[in-house]
């Protein structure tokens, strides 16, 4: 069995990457290729967003590690990134609750207003993460069940929602975290309700305008749940969709607690979002040096 994070499987996922990003339309107006980070050491939805959204806005990222990338683009990766990291922040958030300054980063945007703090931004910034950009790329499927639960992958063996789910019986889906965005995506967003312990399970369920309730379970997340409050913190100011997942909680529980974000605000930090992306998009001005051809690209 070939492994994942090997040589040739890099090489394969980077080359479908570039023939999927060649066939988006917006490729055909202006596309420009740029190195970008973002977590690839395993299967993971919420890590693809990068590649799978990017194309739609006329951009081809190709993965560099993060000393080598220019770009850094969805996810709790900030942490990744060098102190001396001088290029482009979209979207991106800190995994913990603690101080990582990037003082010559262009942030474009980042996810949130405690990970602006923690990285020093000097200058108003956009927030937001671009997650809640799918629907811009994926119209919501017809619904087809009543419950979507979206477990962090390490919570798929959790106890506690394993009787959960039997006792749902076929009122609820799991939703497999480790697989590519836009497969789910679709399966989130065929679902009148989400209960999630992953954070793109809570944004896509707010892109869709699905009602959502989150929580944590054992064993807790690295940073427990600061990326949850960061991205609340611009979605629900003063408030959360936080819900604990005792031992007697139900499905009618979750139905009844889950609450949808405001429509307007998901739209505005789209927009903003948009926006941001646009200064380099539709810049003329050069990324730092990245001068060889996407097949090169490819090869490292």
């Amino acid at each position: 069995m070939i492994d994942y994070a090997s040589t040739l499987r890099r090489r394969a996922r980077a080359m479908r990457r570039v023939v999927y990003a060649s066939a988006q339309q917006a490729m055909w107006r202006r596309g420009r290729v740029v190195p970008a980070f973002w977590w690839d050491g395993h299967p993971n939805f919420g890590d693809d967003m990068t590649p799978w959204l990017l194309p739609h806005y006329g951009v081809i990222p190709i993965f560099r590690a993060a000393e080598s990338a220019t770009f850094a683009g969805v996810g709790s990766i900030l942490e990744f990134l060098p102190s001396s990291f001088a290029g482009v922040i979209w979207g991106s958030g800190l995994m913990e609750e603690r101080e990582h300054p990037l003082p010559d980063a262009r942030l474009l945007a980042v996810r949130g207003p405690l990970t602006a703090e923690l990285i020093g931004a000097r200058d108003p910034v956009t927030f937001g993460d671009p997650g809640l950009l799918v629907r811009r790329v994926l119209p919501r499927p017809r619904v087809c069940r009543q419950v979507a639960i979206v477990p962090h992958g390490h919570h798929r063996a959790h106890e506690g929602l394993r009787r959960l789910v039997r006792q749902a019986g076929d009122r609820v889906r799991v939703v497999n975290v480790h697989q590519g965005a836009g497969s789910a995506v679709r399966e989130i967003a065929a679902s009148s309700v989400v209960f999630t312990t992953s954070l793109h399970g809570l944004i896509t369920a707010d892109a869709y305008g699905i009602p959502v309730v989150w929580t944590s379970l054992e064993p807790s997340l690295t940073g427990g749940d600061f990326k949850f409050r960061d991205y609340e913190a611009v979605m629900t100011p003063g408030s959360s969709r936080f819900i604990d997942a005792d031992a007697d909680l139900s499905v009618d529980d979750i139905v009844r607690h889950a609450r949808a974000v405001d429509a307007a605000r998901v739209d505005e930090v789209c927009r903003g979002l948009e926006r941001a992306l646009a200064l380099l998009t539709e810049s003329t001005d050069p990324l730092p040096p990245f001068p060889r051809g996407v097949l090169d690209v490819v090869r490292r």
